[in-house]
């Protein structure tokens, strides 16, 4: 059996139906490639989100166990204010009896209508983590019961809901106070 060659190439009717096969074989291509992108972008801004909550909490946590360190007996309140959305706590980190605004009292905040929580030290409150949707602080005393009451404060329930884009993530630990006195 003998193949026929034409010496004159490939029809116009050939070449739009090899350009059509092509042009829907790359746009699936395309199709998958952008799905797996913004799958990719969607869970890199998930885990950015998750790391930025945890670093924050673990520094929260470590700030507030220290809070109320006095090693003059001074009789320095560990918190200074305690609302759902702001906690201040106070340290004599210098141990001269009184504590300094600027360097020995921070306050983590979520101000009402913004996605940013912040901390301030008496420089203002700068940013710790953006995307923020919930910040919840519950307040109790020794035996366990919810206060409000900033000198009965013993424990601190913090919870934080994070996410820039996709699904949100919620976070959340409890914090004892080391230094609480007897009131």
């Amino acid at each position: 059996m003998s193949v026929r060659c034409s010496a004159g190439g490939f029809s116009l009717a050939e070449l739009l139906v090899s350009l059509a096969m092509l042009g829907l074989l790359l746009a699936g291509t395309f199709t998958i490639l952008q799905g797996s992108l913004d799958a990719y972008g969607w869970g890199a801004a998930r885990v950015t989100a998750q790391q930025s909550a945890r670093v924050a909490l673990d520094r929260m946590v470590k700030e507030l166990r220290g809070a109320g360190y006095d090693p003059t007996s001074a009789g320095i309140a560990p918190i200074a204010a305690a609302t759902p959305t702001l906690v201040t706590f106070q340290n004599d980190l210098n141990g001269n009896g009184v504590v300094d605004p600027t360097r020995e009292r921070v306050t983590y905040l979520l101000r009402p209508g913004e996605s940013i929580l912040r901390r301030d030290a008496g420089g203002g409150g700068q940013p710790i983590i953006e995307g923020v949707h919930r910040f919840v602080l519950t307040y109790f005393d020794r035996a366990g019961a919810p206060t409000a009451d900033p000198a009965r404060v013993s424990l601190i329930r913090i919870s934080v809901e994070v996410g820039l884009r996709g699904p949100r993530s919620i976070m959340e630990t409890s914090v004892a106070l080391r230094n609480q006195r007897d009131r």
